[in-house]
């Protein structure tokens, strides 16, 4: 009996230990990612990545319930490193985010669409996207707004 527990903690161990030499899959390589937020707190803001929308708000203007629209929001990388978007998040479900995500280089342009359903809703909308990315400050936010009527 002692032999079988014995045996069964050692192939435990030896499966345990089998995982340790697996790389991680990210999508983005940590080597790219300019970290603006230094341990000294001594960033160099020239290198730092930058965006320059062409415009943070938009209005859709009168939407007859139901409607589904949607706006692209372009950006150009105006800092001294590449720009990474973390993640985009709308303020309701009825606001649908995409985006760039690979890494933007210095002096490219990006984008963030974003869609717009008006299904259920009615009156006077305004919608905020927020940006999370490598840059200073690290959030960034758009604004989407439309008047629903019914039909």
């Amino acid at each position: 009996m002692k032999r079988i527990i014995y045996l069964l903690l050692i192939v435990v161990f030896a499966w345990s230990c089998n995982g340790s030499d697996k790389k991680s899959n990210s999508e983005v390589d940590k080597y790219n990612i300019h970290n603006p937020n230094t341990a000294r707190g001594h960033a160099d803001m020239g290198s730092l990545p930058e965006f320059l929308f062409s415009e943070t708000e938009f209005n859709y203007g009168t939407l007859v319930q139901g409607e589904k629209v949607s706006h692209i929001f372009v950006f150009t990388n105006v800092g001294g490193s590449n720009l990474v978007i973390k993640d985009v998040s709308a303020s309701c479900g009825c606001t649908t985010p995409k985006w760039t995500k690979e890494p933007i280089k210095p002096g490219e342009k990006g984008s963030i669409e974003v869609v717009f359903d008006s299904s259920g809703r009615q009156g006077e909308q305004s919608k905020t996207v927020r940006v999370e990315a490598n840059t200073q400050p690290s959030t960034t936010e758009l604004r989407v707004k439309c008047d629903i009527i019914t039909n």
